[in-house]
């Protein structure tokens, strides 16, 4: 078997304009697809499962609370029998956390980054999947774990077996010997990441190891036709030129492959056009949840988290953190910014705010029409959530329930509805999707913006208090006078502008789309 993979694998107020304007020396080649997609994050041990995939017996029943080590045995065929459901809710694009073999739920302790994991069903599995959303025009990035690997990873393995004698000693940062992979009253003797001995450090200064990793992201993309890959801790490996390497063999098997990098902090100079074409964006995460959300986040959901959504922001400082974000990167990078409201990390949205649903629609609003790819985390579009003990410290296991195929009376349909519009709307207007930026109003608990192309104008509004909001709304560059202005999300109505502004109401906890007549 081993000779059989290696064969496959073959070793205030104010008005500011964002346009497509070059800040860099020169303007990174992004991926067109990206500009136009709706992403849907899945974590496959808990998204669906097909009767077509047996299974061992010792599983947790679906459903079920989850925790850290039991499997519910979600796979990749029962992604493929719900994707009518997706192609329904609109999104255009999966990422999967990751699907090769390991001996963990979450699937970050690699085995084998040569098979697809069998309780997922396998190689072919996801190549049915692959095939079945290409027909589809859907699109599908994985998570490409290559900082470390695992203790059953088959070169570390060897290592414990064979010591210094092993011939993949060199693959890993060993200190001392002898290794200590369980005992924790010993010394490790070996670089893990971030000191956790269930995942040895890979020595990317090796150029066996680069070489190994860098055919692996080759082989994927090859024999299998996936589009991307979103790279975990990419920031942990300090090899020079590794990530510049990464791009350039990936992108010569498929040029517009995209490579999304999980970093949670501003990094410019990772999307200059040598490394990546677009960063996890948890800065605006954190800005949409801040604003939208106020002082409804509990403080101990995100203690000891990357990203930080309180204390509460108020709409003029917001509208710069927006700018500021729009400043430091190059236009054509912000239209492939993969922008989240949660994730496999964080505690769900609804958990975070305490289950306050206004703050969940008013956040997917505007992720929905500012510039980047929007990105829903598997369940939030039917609201689900983890414990309804908001006060308490999160963990991860509180993010990955299963959805809740088993039981639908919990959906929530109206919410449901409203990520439907959303994303219909969306994709049905390219100026959502590709029209510049221009910001026109930011006071208090009110923020404006326009979506400005040649032919067509949109103006999102959202007021994020508990009170209706009387605005006077200055229009600047994007109408005349005499226009009028359209509902087409939200309150339904017509409005007339005059003198350059438009007079509105804009209800409590609610938010707008206006199109320009």
């Amino acid at each position: 078997m081993l000779a059989t993979k290696q064969n496959n694998l073959n070793i205030g107020l104010y008005s500011s304009m964002i346009s497509p304007m070059k800040k860099h020396d020169s303007v990174p080649l992004v991926p067109e697809w990206v500009k136009d997609a709706v992403f849907y994050q899945i974590f496959p041990d808990r998204f669906a499962k097909s009767s077509r995939i047996a299974k061992p017996n010792n599983l947790q029943p679906w459903g079920a609370p989850p925790t850290a080590n039991h499997y519910q045995g979600g796979d990749l065929l029962g992604i493929v029998e719900h994707l009518d459901y997706l192609t329904d809710l609109g999104v255009t694009a999966l990422y999967l956390n990751p699907i090769f073999r390991s001996a963990s739920n979450h699937r970050y302790h690699t085995h084998d980054f040569e098979r697809v994991d069998p309780l997922l069903g396998g190689d072919e599995a996801l190549r049915e999947l692959v095939e079945a959303l290409h027909e589809r025009g859907l699109r599908i990035i994985l998570d490409g774990v290559f900082n470390h690997a695992s203790r059953g990873f088959f070169q570390f393995n060897d290592v414990l077996e064979n010591g210094s004698a092993s011939p993949w000693v060199d693959w890993f940062n060993i200190k001392d010997w002898p290794l200590a992979p369980y005992d924790i009253n010993k010394p490790a003797n070996y670089d893990s990441w971030w000191g956790i001995r269930a995942l040895p450090k890979l020595n990317t200064d090796n150029p066996q190891v680069k070489e190994y990793i860098f055919r692996i992201a080759e082989y994927w993309i090859r024999e299998f036709d996936i589009d991307g890959w979103r790279l975990d801790v990419p920031e942990e490996i300090k090899t020079e030129g590794f990530w510049e390497e990464f791009r350039q063999r990936v992108k010569g098997v498929k040029s517009d492959a995209y490579l999304l990098g999980e970093i949670w902090h501003e990094a410019p100079t990772w999307l200059a056009g040598d490394r990546f074409d677009a960063l996890m964006n948890y800065p605006l995460t954190e800005a949409l949840i801040a604003f939208c959300a106020g002082d409804r986040v509990s403080p101990s959901k995100v203690k000891g988290r990357s990203y930080f959504p309180c204390p509460a922001i108020d709409a003029q400082t917001f509208g710069r953190r927006l700018s500021h974000l729009h400043s430091i990167y190059d236009w054509e990078t912000t239209q492939v910014q993969y922008n989240l409201l949660d994730s496999h990390d964080t505690p769900r949205l609804l958990s975070l705010v305490q289950g306050d649903k206004a703050t969940l629609r008013l956040s997917t609003l505007l992720q929905m029409t500012l510039p980047g790819a929007p990105a829903i985390y598997y369940g939030d579009e039917i609201g689900l959530h983890g414990t309804d003990k908001y006060n308490e410290p999160h963990n991860d296991a509180d993010a990955r329930w299963a959805f809740p195929w088993h039981d639908k009376s919990i959906w929530e349909l109206s919410l449901l509805s409203y990520f439907k519009q959303l994303i219909t709307m969306r994709i049905e207007r390219p100026v959502l999707r590709r029209g510049r930026f221009e910001q026109l109003y930011a006071a208090g608990h009110c923020y404006a913006f326009a979506r400005v192309d040649d032919t067509n104008a949109l103006i999102v509004i959202v007021n994020v208090s508990e009170l209706d909001q009387r605005l006077s709304l200055p229009l600047n560059t994007v109408s005349i006078n005499g226009a009028s202005l359209s509902s087409i999300f939200g309150v339904s109505g017509k409005y007339e502008v005059r003198g350059g502004r438009v007079l509105m109401t804009i209800p409590a906890r609610e938010g707008l789309v206006l199109e320009v007549n």
